[in-house]
């Protein structure tokens, strides 16, 4: 086919279509004929190179979550002190722990990609009868993304429990989520991080 007949078919057929058709890269190259063993390639390399970064995402989230997990352990362990530690290390390992990393998968899952580099956790848990253990948040905005934290109960005619919980930033930290209470003893607790 001539040149400018090729030329005249693609302007007829985007006049009478509004542009919305146009010919393909074959007819502009001269080839009727796609090589299809070439198209195959082509896509089974972008969908190896999907695979790839589905994979590296994975990998990323999955680092972030095991750094964060480690330093919610110290953390946690830290907090309780040498006269808490010792009673309610352990049930804390098997019960809270896991729903610590559940919240926090959770959360990571929802979280953009591209800005997971921008998360740390917070350095130390407070003392005395504060309730923080850890926070996680973006250090671009200095902001909160999930709180951990662990209040003193004391129910009328019972003893004291650890009331483990979390705050999450898209309710403005309104509502408690559980992970669980670890019961103490009917005597008072002493302060967190005691010695």
């Amino acid at each position: 086919m001539k040149k400018w007949m090729k030329k005249s078919i693609v302007v007829l057929v985007s006049i009478f279509t509004f542009g919305m058709v146009t010919p393909t890269h074959a007819f502009w190259n001269g080839n009727q004929d796609v090589d299809k063993s070439e198209q195959q390639k082509h896509n089974q390399q972008s969908q190896n190179q999907n695979y790839s970064t589905l994979e590296e995402t994975k990998d990323d989230k999955e680092r972030f979550i095991n750094t964060v997990m480690q330093e919610a352990e110290k953390q946690s362990i830290e907090k309780f002190g040498v006269k808490i530690a010792p009673v309610i290390e352990d049930e804390f390992r098997q019960v809270i722990l896991p729903n610590i990393q559940n919240a926090i998968e959770m959360t990571i899952a929802e979280y953009p990609e591209e800005k997971l580099d921008s998360l740390a956790v917070s350095e130390s848990p407070s003392g005395g009868v504060g309730e923080k253990i850890f926070h996680i948040y973006n250090t671009d905005t200095n902001e909160d993304i999930i709180r951990f934290h662990v209040r003193r109960d004391h129910p009328p005619m019972d003893g004291y429990y650890f009331n483990f919980h979390y705050h999450v930033q898209y309710d403005n930290y309104q509502k408690h989520y559980a992970l669980g209470t670890i019961y103490w003893d009917k005597n008072t607790p002493p302060k967190w991080m005691s010695a």
